[in-house]
């Protein structure tokens, strides 16, 4: 939410009152975000959140929706912006902006699926088979096809050293460095 639209909620708030007890409604803000707060806490709990930011439209795209063909719109949501129909809730359809980028590995785990990179909601990269929920395997390094030399396990993840890159045995358990033979 714009420093401007808080302002705007902020006096909003002085004429709003209390549907407790009557008292008037005062701009607050904690971890969760912003929300208006009865003058009287303690004493009154009232609280009502400002959800500015979940869903608001930025900017209205000129393609079709693919469920209804009404228009999509492009969104900030608590994660970051998305691109959803304009008629929701009537129509859930979202896409994200960014698509995850395929590897072309298999997935060593379930043998069916592929190793796509994706991004954690803190914007961090990793890995994980495209096949999930049925397969929960990821792996947080960039994967390279290989075989671990000392288990066998059917993928290497490129690990940063001081040295340089490394590979390393995805496998959890063994995390084996690979000798430069393989």
């Amino acid at each position: 939410m714009s420093d401007d639209s808080l302002f705007s909620h902020h006096e909003h708030a002085l004429e709003q009152r209390c549907p407790q007890c009557g008292g008037a409604l005062q701009f607050r803000q904690s971890k969760h975000g912003p929300f208006l707060g009865c003058e009287h806490y303690p004493q009154c709990d009232y609280i009502q959140p400002l959800h500015g930011q979940d869903g608001q439209i930025i900017k209205e795209l000129d393609v079709p929706c693919p469920a209804c063909a009404h228009p999509l719109v492009l969104r900030r949501g608590r994660y970051g912006m998305f691109i959803g129909c304009s008629q929701f809730p009537e129509c859930q359809h979202i896409e994200p902006i960014d698509k995850p980028d395929e590897t072309h590995l298999a997935c060593p785990e379930c043998g069916r699926g592929e190793l796509l990179q994706r991004k954690s909601r803190h914007g961090k990269a990793f890995y994980a088979c495209n096949q999930y929920p049925k397969c929960r395997f990821a792996v947080n390094q960039k994967p390279v096809a290989g075989r671990c030399q000392q288990c066998g396990f059917g993928l290497l993840v490129e690990k940063k050293t001081a040295a340089g890159i490394k590979l390393v045995c995805a496998e959890r358990r063994c995390g084996a460095l690979q000798t430069d033979a393989s």
